[in-house]
């Protein structure tokens, strides 16, 4: 019995993380930085209540 073992290549392995996070915080930072402060407090509010965690 053999057995291959394939080796993943460390940089594309390491970067494709990376570059999704990057990108995931840079969405996240714009739409922060482009919505009314009042629209995300009521959405981070409806999100509490909706997963039953008490805020009030």
């Amino acid at each position: 019995m053999t057995t291959k073992t394939l080796k993943a290549s460390a940089t594309g392995s390491a970067i494709l993380p990376a570059l999704f996070a990057v990108i995931l915080g840079l969405g996240i930072v714009t739409l922060a930085g482009h919505v009314q402060a009042s629209a995300l407090h009521d959405a981070a509010h409806d999100v509490r209540h909706a997963t039953g965690f008490p805020c009030h």
